[in-house]
């Protein structure tokens, strides 16, 4: 993962990058896991909970971290996905995705795979941005509802690595970035599975290139 940063440009960001406050325990341990992660360790072995940290403290992180490097991978592919190519949020001819928030788009909505991730981005940009979801100081403790948020937040995201896989890995290769995208991968699966965090049923799309590549 060295040099994952530095190998997508900055503009090609999808969204833009969430930060942690410098000085804060988050910022910590962000800086932790990010050091766990250049070092070459592996990724299993990344993905403990560090002894005497906080488990909520953990997931946040990690949280607020793949949304990160998803929009970056997404923002690599973002200029071949529109509503021409994509016309509909899909993992290939078994699995497609509705929108749906309970706001905007009340019932499940038929959109195009950009519109789909530009809204699911934006909604996941919300809830990390609510303090009273994300609680910024330590002393603040984390709403009940925390880790079944974080759920769904992850279980979304998850379906932005099926499209680009399916989709658009073509261009993932063109531009050499093969290699991190599969860390990127890997990373987030180890993470969720350890943790429980995404439905087997939701990891279905990607089963079988998760069994050659997470072994």
């Amino acid at each position: 993962m060295e040099g994952f940063g530095k190998f997508f440009q900055r503009d090609k960001t999808f969204r833009p990058k969430k930060k942690f406050e410098p000085g804060t325990m988050r910022y910590q341990l962000h800086k932790k896991a990010q050091a766990s992660l250049n070092a070459g360790l592996d990724l299993k072995s990344v993905v403990q909970l560090p002894a005497e940290e906080d488990y909520n403290d953990w997931i946040a992180v990690h949280v607020v971290d793949f949304f990160n490097r998803i929009n970056l991978i997404y923002g690599t592919v973002c200029e071949f996905c529109d509503a021409t190519t994509c016309p509909t949020m899909s993992g290939g001819p078994k699995y497609e995705y509705m929108w749906c928030d309970g706001v905007k788009y009340k019932r499940p909505t038929q959109v195009p795979a950009n519109k789909y991730i530009s809204l699911l981005m934006e909604w996941v940009e919300e809830y990390i941005n609510n303090e009273d979801i994300f609680p910024i100081n330590v002393d603040v403790p984390f709403p009940k509802n925390f880790v079944p948020v974080c759920k769904k937040i992850l279980t979304r995201l998850f379906r932005v690595f099926v499209h680009v896989y399916i989709h658009h890995f073509d261009k993932v290769v063109d531009i050499g970035a093969e290699a991190h995208v599969n860390t990127c991968y890997k990373h987030f699966y180890y993470f969720v599975t350890a943790y429980k965090l995404v439905d087997p049923r939701e990891l279905e799309p990607l089963r079988e290139m998760t069994g050659r590549i997470c072994k």
